[in-house]
């Protein structure tokens, strides 16, 4: 069973994410020959206020 886990910063729309884990499952099953059934993917969401690259927080972004 693939378990796959995703770390996103929020503000992706619905349709996105469905993609995401569409393409994702497809890629899983093509290079491992586990049953789409099998792929199992975790999203999670992070808050920009609680992600940060060089020293400043996402949020602080213009």
């Amino acid at each position: 069973m693939p378990l796959v886990h995703i770390d996103l910063i929020e503000g992706r729309t619905e349709e996105q994410l469905k993609g995401l884990v569409a393409d994702v499952t497809d890629a899983i099953v093509k290079n491992t020959g586990a049953p789409a059934e099998h792929v199992h993917i975790v999203l999670n969401e992070m808050q920009k206020n609680r992600y940060s690259v060089a020293g400043k927080l996402k949020s602080e972004e213009k």
